[in-house]
């Protein structure tokens, strides 16, 4: 009697079947790490540098362009591995690139001038023309050097915030749409999704979260009291806008708890972040995969 054997062969139904659903993977991870310009790969930790100086504010409070030149210098130095930081920068920008600098000009806390005059400084110091560099905030989307950019650097402080909770660097891209309301309901849950756009898909080489003087606390749309304002005298840097903000938030959450003296939510909670990464999957928010790189003042770092 023949023994029988399993017929391993695939139908022709079944072939295309399968090669359709690691198609469909393929091009899933591939999209996924296309959204910034670095590895988001779920697997892989993100690196973040977070650095502090208490001399970047000068008496009156003011950044001091210097100070603030050399923490990015050396934030960018660590986050890519690099000895130099002119190599550092370089690796980040070409010379040939469009760069359009996303700032947020907020008028109780913008990113400062200091720091988008520092990062316009070192993409020349990378060989790219002056005329091929845009600072800009309301208006990208209509702005012709921005509809051109072939990298983006994404800068903004953090604060909390009426809709979303916190305004992030996720959140700073919500100028790239043409009705950010849109983007409000449900605290602003899927605001990674802007990130999507081919005006932006794939083309951020650089987030910074300016943590100079962070808000903890607000009311109203916008809302501002200097009282919720404290003086961190930080930076969180990277490529990973989830994981950096993630950083941030923990601070903010820190902060808040010293403050009021006790554990108070932020209202609307800041879920953006989180849905960021398990529901769009633009970066990691597990603090198991963030890699954080401390440089500067340890003190009162609150992370």
């Amino acid at each position: 009697m023949k023994s029988k054997k399993t017929d391993r062969r695939l139908t022709r139904r079944q072939f295309l079947t399968r090669s359709s659903q690691v198609a469909l993977g393929g091009t899933l991870l591939v999209h996924h790490s296309r959204l910034w310009a670095g590895d988001s790969s779920p697997d892989r930790a993100s690196t973040v540098v977070l650095i502090r100086d208490p001399g970047v504010l000068d008496s009156s409070g003011q950044p001091v362009y210097q100070v603030v030149l050399s923490m990015l210098d050396q934030a960018v130095t660590a986050l890519t591995g690099e000895k130099q930081a002119v190599t550092a920068w370089k690796s980040l920008i070409k010379a040939d690139d469009v760069v359009g600098i996303k700032t947020n000009v907020w008028r109780y806390l913008d990113t400062t001038r200091q720091v988008e005059q520092a990062l316009r400084q070192r993409v020349l110091d990378c060989g790219v023309s002056e005329k091929e560099i845009g600072i800009r905030d309301r208006g990208v989307l209509r702005d012709p050097l921005f509809q051109r950019a072939t990298a983006l650097i994404n800068a903004r402080p953090m604060r909390t915030h009426h809709w979303s909770g916190v305004g992030s660097l996720i959140k700073n891209y919500i100028m790239f749409v043409p009705a950010p309301y849109q983007y409000h309901p449900d605290s602003c849950a899927d605001l990674a999704t802007i990130w999507q756009k081919p005006e932006v898909e794939g083309k951020t080489r650089l987030n910074v979260l300016v943590m100079f003087t962070p808000q903890i606390h607000n009311v109203g749309p916008h809302g501002f009291n200097p009282k919720y304002l404290f003086r961190y005298c930080g930076l969180i840097v990277g490529k990973d806008p989830v994981a950096c903000d993630t950083v941030g938030l923990k601070i903010i959450e820190a902060r808040r708890r010293i403050y009021f003296g006790e554990d108070r939510p932020l209202n609307p909670p800041a879920k953006h972040i989180a849905l960021a990464d398990t529901r769009h999957h633009l970066g990691n928010s597990d603090w198991n995969r963030i890699r954080l790189i401390r440089l500067g003042e340890r003190r009162d770092s609150l992370v």
